[in-house]
C-alpha cells in the first residue's frame, strides 16, 4: 500500500475526503491506483503528469478526474488538501514535499520515506466498518498479509452489524434524554449476540433482541 518508513509513532486518524481536493503527480500504475482508492471515496482529483495510463485516460474522458498534460509546477498546490507523488524521480518528490511543507499540506511519497508526512496503511472495508493496519512503514507486506489474515474472520456480516447499530443508535438519541441510560442501550446492544443472529440469518430474533436492550431504559 506504499507505506512510508517513520520515525516516531504515528496518530491514526480517518479522514472525510468527499470533495476534498487531492493532487497525484505522477500517471503511471501506481498513481492510478491511487486515484481508483481516492474515487472511492468521493475526492475531486487532479493528476499532473506528462503521460498516463489507459485507464486514467478512460476517467479523464469522463471527467471523473481533471488532467494537466505536463509536468508538476508549484502552483498545482494551490487550494489542495492532500498531495501524492508517485514519480519514480527523487528530485520531483523532494520538490513537491518541500514546498507541500512549506504551505501546510499533507504529502505520501510512494516508496521514499524522507518525503513523506502521510502514511497509507493496508486496509479492510466491511460496509461502514473500517480496519486499517500500519507497521509504520516497517513492513507494508506483513501489514497486507494481516489484512488478509482479517479478511477471513471479519465478513460482510461485521458490516451489516454496525448498520444496525447506528440505525438503533439514532433511535436511542430521538427517544432516550438520559446520557447514562443511552450508553448502557449501547453497550447492550454491542456486547449482546446480534451478530451471530445476523450470521444465522434470524430477522425476528434480531428485532427481539434490539427491543431487549432498548427496554433498558424503560425500566
Amino acid at each position: 500500500m506504499g507505506e512510508c518508513i517513520s520515525l516516531t509513532h504515528l496518530f491514526p486518524v480517518f479522514l472525510n475526503m468527499q470533495e476534498r481536493n487531492c493532487l497525484v503527480v505522477g500517471g503511471g500504475q501506481v498513481a492510478e491506483r491511487k486515484v481508483l482508492n481516492l474515487l472511492e471515496y468521493k475526492a475531486n482529483i487532479t493528476v499532473v503528469s506528462p503521460e498516463v495510463t489507459d485507464n486514467l485516460k478512460q476517467l479523464i474522458t469522463r471527467h471523473s478526474i481533471v488532467w494537466y498534460n505536463r509536468e508538476f509546477i508549484p502552483d498545482d498546490l494551490e487550494n489542495m488538501s492532500l498531495v501524492f507523488v508517485a514519480t519514480d524521480t527523487g528530485n520531483v518528490n523532494q520538490e513537491v514535499a518541500s514546498l507541500c511543507r512549506e504551505k501546510g499540506i499533507l504529502i505520501n511519497a510512494v516508496d521514499d520515506p524522507p518525503n513523506c508526512d502521510l502514511y497509507i496503511p493496508s486496509i479492510l472495508k466491511r460496509g461502514s466498518l473500517t480496519v486499517a493496519i500500519s507497521t509504520e512503514g516497517k513492513s507494508p507486506a506483513y501489514a497486507a498479509r494481516l489484512r488478509r489474515e482479517l479478511e477471513q474472520i471479519i465478513t460482510e456480516d461485521y458490516g451489516k452489524l454496525v448498520d444496525i447499530l447506528g440505525e438503533q443508535r439514532d433511535r436511542v438519541k430521538e427517544t432516550v434524554d438520559d446520557i447514562e441510560i443511552r450508553r448502557a442501550i449501547f453497550q447492550s446492544m454491542a456486547n449482546s449476540d446480534l451478530l451471530e443472529l445476523i450470521q444465522m440469518g434470524a430477522e425476528d430474533k434480531i428485532r427481539e433482541r434490539i427491543e431487549q436492550c432498548m427496554s433498558l431504559w424503560q425500566v
